[in-house]
């Protein structure tokens, strides 16, 4: 099957760029479009506020986030749409697995390529693993790509 919708899934980190440039050629490779999302993990907006009781504007958190990735997306499609035919990006907010799953089936992606932080033990275990969820969850390929930074210097 040659893909003719790729989703690139990132959370503009470092550890995000090696999937980047696979996705890239892919697309190139395929002529196929790509597809560029970003999803803010909701469950970590109000750690630790609400825990310990500091009242914050949501809203306002929100619209910081939103401008941050406003600003990112523009640098992505001014680079990328040098490279790839049709980019077009995307923001959700939630939980980023689900997010990630519930975006390629409600657009008939035929693959996702998104990196992974590398992290094991007590840290993966706290923090999970999106793209191993992605990768049980998803109905189409999944092509996860190792960062090459190491995973002890990650935050």
């Amino acid at each position: 099957m040659i893909p003719k919708k790729i989703l690139f899934c990132t959370d503009f980190s470092e550890n995000s760029a090696p999937a980047r440039e696979y996705a890239v050629d892919y697309a190139r490779a395929f002529g196929a479009d790509l597809l560029v999302l970003h999803v803010v993990n909701s469950s970590r907006l109000g750690y630790p506020a609400f825990e310990a009781g500091v009242p914050f504007d949501l809203q306002g958190v929100l619209l910081n986030i939103e401008a941050a990735v406003k600003k990112a997306f523009d640098e992505v499609q001014q680079e990328l749409g040098e490279q790839v035919r049709n980019v077009a990006t995307f923001s959700r907010v939630g939980v980023p697995s689900a997010e990630i799953r519930k975006f390629a089936e409600e657009n008939s992606i035929d693959l996702i390529v998104m990196g992974t932080h590398g992290w094991t033990g007590f840290r993966h275990l706290i923090l999970g693993s999106t793209a191993e969820n992605v990768v049980r969850m998803a109905k189409c390929p999944v092509l996860t790509v190792k960062s090459s930074d190491d995973p002890d210097k990650l935050e």
